[in-house]
């Protein structure tokens, strides 16, 4: 994606961890006339040295997973926060903006078998079971409930590359106390979300 120069994120640790605090991104692939896009949850497996994998499944019933193996490449898009940015939140006259955080992730993509589907369901509910007062064990549900997974396909991306944008207001640095006070001020999960990551981000610039 076009990502300016003072917007762009190199660093792999900080990618990885925010997939991981945003698991719910965008499936893109081309299909035969237009693009395909579906919203699924994923589980990020590996790390930078050896190799990174997003694990998804998809319903049989969305055609999406027919062309996977004609697939090239294909791409999944993570978001987070976003929030428009007041041009008179600035001291001086200049156009109103849009700050946010978006992370690529581009791969080639593979279709699971059974066992692997399986053993990525439990993965997966595993992992956002655990902090449940009663968490659900996909081992202790019936053959019939359990059945339901012949409805779905899984897929593995192998992970050729990570880009990330993180436009926050870099360009705009004698404005920041004041923006992330109007945002915050705004009281709302977008603006507090992007607040906090232009303090962050500020903080880690000036290390």
């Amino acid at each position: 994606m076009y990502i300016p120069k003072h917007y762009q994120n190199n660093n792999q640790e900080e990618l990885i961890a925010f997939i991981e605090a945003h698991p719910f991104g965008i499936l893109v692939t081309q299909g035969e006339t237009a693009p395909w896009a579906t919203h699924l949850p994923f589980m990020l497996q590996g790390d930078a040295q050896t190799g990174l994998h997003l694990i998804g499944h998809i319903s049989k019933a969305n055609d999406q997973w027919e062309a996977f193996t004609n697939q090239k490449e294909v791409l999944v898009i993570f978001n987070g926060p976003q929030h428009y940015i007041s041009a008179s939140w600035y001291k001086e006259e200049e156009v109103p903006t849009w700050d946010y955080i978006a992370i690529h992730a581009y791969g080639s993509i593979t279709i699971m078998n059974d066992e692997e589907l399986i053993n990525a369901l439990h993965q997966l509910v595993n992992h956002h079971e655990k902090g449940e007062k009663k968490p659900v064990d996909l081992s202790k549900m019936s053959t019939k409930t359990m059945g339901q997974y012949k409805g779905i396909v899984g897929f593995s991306i192998a992970i050729n590359r990570l880009e990330g944008a993180y436009k926050l207001s870099q360009t705009r640095k004698e404005d920041h106390t004041n923006i992330t006070a109007e945002l915050l001020e705004k009281e709302s999960f977008q603006a507090t979300k992007i607040a906090k990551a232009i303090q962050k981000e500020a903080k880690k610039n000036k290390q």
